[in-house]
């Protein structure tokens, strides 16, 4: 049902219609849901090229049954300190990771997500997250490899070792705002075409051409204000510089 959680029978329909080249949007429309809930369905298990209904919904049902193993609350870590409450900086933490899983981040990497958000060194080895998180190694490298895939970290090698660090920088939320820009642009595009079939004096052409038009702009303030910061960002780095 429109809402709750997508049916193996909603999947056999997303993976038909991924197939016949249909975008997230249009998807959504069929289904009666948002278009960023099949973006996350679809990327989160295989992306556009490799889905797989019956394959996704295991998997769906594997991280339910996983998430629902209760796991004892980490304490706080402290980081560099800088007179820091560690009591409300865990808080914090939880209540940051509960906002990533609203936003729809699996938990396990919306924990990882959130641990290393908090450090002010923005990286952590595979081993500092295993031990601040207390998962398993295999957790971590599921969410890591999710993560990954999102755009949303990177990885760097340790000076002197051979160990990696998985690393966030200040452009962590850069690739779903380009991506929800996109489909911004898909559903102005068939909002266009929608008021040239029905044509604009009729009520559903009317709507289509009303919905285009707020689209439109929503996506025009939005290049706007990428621009404004990008010059920003350029603004700050030189004044770094000096």
């Amino acid at each position: 049902m429109p809402g709750g959680r997508l049916t193996n029978e909603d999947r056999q329909h997303i993976a038909a219609w991924l197939a016949e080249g249909l975008g997230y949007a249009e998807i959504g429309r069929r289904l009666g849901r948002p278009a960023s809930t099949i973006m996350r369905e679809v990327t989160r298990n295989g992306g556009p090229n490799d889905y797989g209904a019956d394959r996704a919904h295991e998997a769906t049902r594997h991280r339910a049954r996983r998430h629902k193993q209760t796991q004892p609350p980490a304490p706080p870590v402290p980081d560099s300190g800088h007179g820091r409450d560690p009591r409300a900086v865990q808080d914090f933490t939880e209540s940051f990771t509960a906002l990533l899983v609203q936003q729809g981040l699996p938990r396990m990497e919306a924990r990882v997500l959130a641990c290393l958000y908090v450090t002010d060194s923005g990286g952590l080895t595979a081993a500092d997250l295993v031990q601040r998180l207390r998962v398993s190694p295999a957790s971590i490298s599921h969410a890591i490899a999710f993560l990954e895939q999102q755009g949303m970290l990177g990885r760097e090698r340790v000076p002197g070792a051979r160990r990696e660090r998985y690393v966030i920088d200040n452009e962590i939320w850069l690739p779903s705002l380009l991506a929800s820009l996109q489909m911004n642009d898909e559903l102005a595009a068939a909002s266009q075409r929608g008021a040239e079939i029905f044509g604009a004096t009729t009520p559903a052409g009317a709507r289509f051409e009303s919905s285009a038009e707020l689209l439109l702009l929503v996506g025009e303030a939005f290049r706007q204000v990428m621009e404004q910061w990008r010059q920003i960002l350029a603004a700050r780095n030189t004044g770094r510089q000096q």
